[in-house]
């Protein structure tokens, strides 16, 4: 989901400045772009409803819990450097080094992450991300935007998403590996566990926003409660997915 918000973005650049508004409720939020992030919602909310949640529906319904389990262990695993650096770079290092500790073990013992034996040992699964260590060092989100098919992708997380692509080592893999493996792995780790997780946040949304007479600016509320309990105290994990 990363690599095609950064596709996204390219798209959408270049029209942000002819849908600004200056209104002042849209000043109040910082959503200067609220007509075109209002259109794009009424977008996403028709291909979450015809397409995210029917394809994630036919992988729960279809996959073992189990099998699920373990594909989403061996994701989080493989995602596991992203949130070390990150952890270095925010100062918390004893976090930092529990982590190191996590990934050592799963990566061994835990068969490559289909184990979560970590967990089992006072490891729990943690993440961290570049939008999360920017806020950590006073950055703030930068005005509201929503992007085709992402979501809620504020300037800041955006540029996060970008930072988190170069240090992780999945980018990096070596060009001697099968197309089908890269492809595999890469689309595994940056599109299919975030996707998702995306379809799972979604239903829990739309249970918020049932009743409520603006569903968009009720949308960009709960994300932002969201997204400021992840920097404050760490990305919540769900292994049922």
């Amino acid at each position: 989901m990363r690599t095609v918000g950064f596709i996204v973005l390219v798209g959408c650049a270049l029209g942000l400045a002819a849908c600004t508004t200056n209104s002042p409720e849209a000043v109040a939020a910082n959503d200067r772009f609220e007509p075109m992030n209002r259109a794009v919602y009424g977008f996403d909310e028709k291909f979450d409803q015809y397409i995210v949640l029917n394809i994630a529906g036919l992988y729960i319904n279809n996959v073992p819990k189990p099998v699920r389990i373990g594909i989403h262990n061996v994701v989080s695993n493989a995602e596991e450097p992203v949130t070390i650096a990150n952890d270095i770079l925010q100062l918390e290092f004893a976090r930092a080094g529990g982590m190191t500790s996590r990934m050592a073990l799963n990566s061994t013992a835990g068969l490559g992450g289909i184990v979560d034996l970590a967990a089992k040992h006072g490891l729990p699964e943690q993440s961290a991300d570049f939008g999360q260590t920017l806020s950590r060092y006073g950055i703030g989100e930068g005005p509201f935007l929503v992007l085709p098919i992402i979501g809620p992708e504020p300037p800041r997380d955006l540029i996060g998403d970008g930072t988190d692509l170069f240090i992780d080592p999945l980018t990096w893999l070596p060009t001697g590996w099968p197309l089908l493996d890269r492809l595999g792995v890469t689309a595994g780790v940056h599109i299919w566990d975030p996707y998702l997780t995306h379809a799972r946040n979604m239903l829990l949304r739309h249970e918020l926003e049932k009743g409520s007479l603006d569903a968009y600016a009720t949308m960009r509320s709960i994300y932002r409660q969201q997204r400021a309990d992840e920097i404050n105290g760490g990305r919540p994990v769900v292994v049922d997915w």
